[in-house]
């Protein structure tokens, strides 16, 4: 849910730069999420909740997808998932540790002083928006890493998903798989995505927020589908690196020979091989300019060229 720059044939998801972290970073949508889980206070305010996600330093960090707390007395950690891994318990408890850590310096408590110091309770929640087969509503870590014998700590998430969400968690959760019906659909394009939208806001699922930040969605949700595509490529061309050395080569001088001056040694790189398969799928010239960062000559250059040379494009497939 936690950039974009490739460096050779290795990318990092940017997972933080979500549509989870953009809807719930507004304190209005954040209060919704919040009474979902506690519908019991109708009295807390915006004013009441305060973000706390951990915020990274340097690439290696760990960033959770949301934290907040509740009047100062309540820590609630928020992880969005599109797939089921019980290792979410020890991230968790990670995500836990290092905002308590925070916490306690900023609020300058002793931790090795005689008196206890003072934490708000703990809360902490997985939202699924794939489909679940347990019917688990809680997943501890005694349970599923050890069997359940009882150990020095206990974990404790609350499993959430479409068949026990409710409110904004469950509009949060339909809206992913419209998205990812789309995308089967159309697959990665503008189009999937306009689709994905246009049907939300039809059946009023995050239709307040989708009307106030569509164009800023819209970007994300391609963003992401782009950074899929660049780990498609890569996985291609790591399973070609792997293949009989001697047929690897041959096929390298049989491009060499139909390659153009300039065009062709640019879209042997990374970043430019992505914007041929955005080509493929019709992207815009200017929305491949703002994902990619190369220029809008440049991108154009290429489609004219891959116009007249369609078996290099075949070649990236």
């Amino acid at each position: 849910m936690e950039s974009n720059e490739t460096a050779g044939y290795e990318t990092k998801r940017n997972v933080k730069d979500s549509v989870f972290t953009k809807l719930f970073s507004d304190k209005k949508y954040l209060l919704q999420l919040y009474r979902a889980l506690h519908p019991e206070d109708t009295v807390s305010t915006e004013d009441d909740l305060k973000t706390i996600t951990l915020e990274p330093i340097f690439v290696k960090d760990i960033a959770n997808d949301l934290g907040f707390s509740v009047k100062d007395k309540l820590f609630i950690l928020v992880e969005a998932q599109s797939t089921v891994s019980v290792n979410i318990i020890i991230r968790s408890f990670m995500y836990l540790a290092r905002t308590y850590q925070e916490y306690l310096e900023e609020t300058k408590q002793n931790l090795y002083g005689s008196k206890p110091v003072k934490i708000p309770k703990p809360e902490l929640y997985v939202i699924y928006s794939c489909d679940v087969k347990t019917d688990k509503n809680t997943i501890t870590l005694s349970e599923e890493f050890f069997g359940g014998e009882k150990t020095a700590i206990e974990v404790s998430v609350n499993v959430i998903t479409e068949k026990n969400g409710s409110g904004i968690i469950e509009q949060y959760i339909i809206f992913t798989k419209v998205l990812d019906m789309q995308k089967k659909i159309y697959g990665n394009t503008e189009k999937a995505v306009r689709k994905a939208i246009q049907i939300c806001k039809n059946e009023n699922i995050l239709r307040e927020f989708l009307e106030e930040h569509e164009k800023e969605v819209f970007s994300i949700m391609i963003s992401l589908y782009s950074q899929e595509k660049i780990y498609e490529m890569f996985e291609r061309e790591a399973q070609e690196r792997g293949r009989a050395e001697g047929r690897a080569e041959g096929r390298a001088e049989g491009k060499a020979e139909g390659r153009a001056e300039g065009i062709t040694e640019g879209i042997a790189e990374g970043k430019e091989a992505v914007v041929i398969e955005m080509i493929k799928d019709n992207f815009e010239p200017t929305a491949i300019q703002r994902l990619t960062k190369i220029s809008l000559e440049r991108i154009n250059e290429i489609k004219a060229y891959l116009t007249n040379k369609p078996q290099l494009l075949n070649d990236q497939t």
